[in-house]
């Protein structure tokens, strides 16, 4: 690997990087549990062996450059051992989902360690249903948990059938350290390239004054509204308080079928209702907690991807930007707060929230760590959101690993700093799966609000088939 193909991690990698403390950590991953019996412990670790090439950022380690003068960069660990990503546990018994979720939510107690690559794969027999589970770790700097390549992607298969002779896993050899010299030549390099994009950008601009008039208005509008939201904080909650190292994991098993139904009853998309129903349990909880409801609207961070046809390979890294979605918790009628959210969500949309998003995070690629740093903490303020809400669209097909099915499939958010809770959904093969991530000193009456979900979707549903609404044509 020479200089050249060194990668410098964006603005937005590394401002995980610097949220992360010793409350906070910033890694994301998903649980999958299958269907038949566990593979033998070495056709795994070969399996990943043989495909480990098509996501090069897994044999990766950060370095940070003299000084901290620029962003870290990406070089080749010399010492990778995927013995030491890829674990192998079994529960205690009776190995059921309560033993599961436990070892879950001790693995994401602990911070993965920045001197090898930022990932984990635990693989867990002794379920009492005879099946296994995997538990995926990766650090938010290396993927975007949205839109990204990630090692789920590439050992997943869509047929249950097994090559009968695999292929041998492709050589790999690491690259040479760049060492301090050389990473301080890195950053000088660099430094100059976005000097010369700077220079590029206003040559563009020259050329072409109507267009980059009218980019440039749009982007104005944008930052003005992300400044907006930073001078009108999210409301103070028990959701927002100084949180521990220690987490706790909690799953709701959904239909993607019963969203649908509700969205064609009521309007507006899935994801309205996703809001809607996680408004609908923070409503119980805040009450429960003797918080009172009356005009309080809560702020929800959803995560978007910017990623479009015209990024072509490049699926390395993050391309995400943070809308901020309203929470109307002080609507007691069911209906009328998805009605609430669907008119909200409709207003971002149509609002240049993410094109703001990301002129800041374009502007943050040429600041220097300090200052960076510093819109990292303002980014993951609670000024800004009180909790994290995402939801990623799955296959709606069956995948296999070593030809055992994938039965279920559970996100798991990150909790920023004096965030107690991080809801992730995740729709696969007609399911529509919750992950609720919380501190566990924080929120240790998560077991009710997972209750709480459960019963605002049942809820809404129960409206949409006694003919609550028309049936609307709005698409996903």
């Amino acid at each position: 690997m020479t200089q050249e193909n060194l990668d410098r991690l964006t603005a937005l990698d590394a401002s995980f990087l610097h949220q992360e403390g010793a409350e906070s950590h910033m890694h994301i991953g998903a649980l999958t549990t299958f269907d038949g019996p566990p593979p033998q412990f070495g056709e795994l670790l070969a399996l990943i062996e043989r495909r480990l090439h098509l996501v090069p950022r897994y044999r990766q380690r950060l370095a940070r450059t003299p000084l901290d003068r620029g962003r870290p960069v990406w070089v080749d660990d010399a010492a990778f051992r995927l013995e030491y990503h890829v674990r192998h546990v079994a529960l205690p018994a009776p190995g059921g989902r309560d033993q599961l979720l436990a070892l879950l939510s001790r693995i994401f107690s602990t911070q993965l360690d920045r001197r090898r690559p930022l990932w984990e794969l635990w693989f867990v027999e002794g379920l009492s249903d005879a099946g296994f589970a995997f538990i995926f770790k990766t650090h938010h700097a290396v993927i975007d948990g949205v839109a990204g390549l990630d090692l789920a992607t590439v050992i997943f298969d869509l047929e249950s059938e097994r090559d009968a002779e695999p292929q041998p896993p492709p050589e790999w050899t690491p690259g040479p350290n760049p060492g301090r010299l050389g990473l301080m030549t890195l950053g000088a390099v660099r430094d100059a390239r976005d000097s010369v994009r700077l220079v590029n950008s206003a040559l563009s601009a020259a050329t072409h004054p109507q267009e980059s008039a009218r980019r440039l208005r749009e982007a104005a509008e944008g930052v003005a509204e992300i400044a907006w939201a930073a001078l009108n904080p999210a409301p103070e909650t028990p959701l927002n308080v100084p949180i521990g190292p220690y987490r706790r994991f909690i799953t709701v098993d959904a239909r993607l079928e019963d969203f649908k139904t509700i969205k064609n009853a009521f309007g507006g998309t899935v994801n309205d209702v996703v809001l809607a129903v996680v408004a609908g349990a923070l409503r119980r909880f805040l009450q429960s907690r003797g918080v009172r409801t009356e005009g309080l609207e809560l702020r929800a961070l959803v995560p978007v991807s910017l990623r479009g046809a015209d990024d072509g390979g490049d699926v390395i890294g993050n391309r995400l930007a943070a809308m901020r979605g309203s929470l109307p918790v002080y609507i007691a009628d069911p209906r009328e707060r998805l009605d609430a959210v669907r008119i909200s969500m409709e207003g971002i949309k149509e609002s240049r929230q993410a094109l703001g998003a990301e002129v800041l995070a374009g502007v943050q690629n040429f600041a220097p760590p300090t200052i960076l740093a510093q819109a990292s903490r303002i980014n993951f303020s609670t000024r800004l959101f009180n909790l994290l809400v995402t939801n990623m669209p799955g296959p709606q097909i069956p995948l296999y690993v070593l030809g055992r099915k994938i039965r279920e499939v559970y996100p798991i958010g990150f909790l920023a700093r004096n965030h107690a809770l991080a809801v992730a959904i995740m729709s696969y093969d007609g399911q529509m799966n919750f992950g609720l991530l919380a501190d566990s000193q924080a929120l240790p009456e998560l077991d009710q609000l997972a209750g709480w979900v459960s019963e605002a979707i049942e809820e809404l549903l129960a409206l949409a088939r006694g003919g609550g609404g028309e049936r609307s044509a709005t698409a996903d």
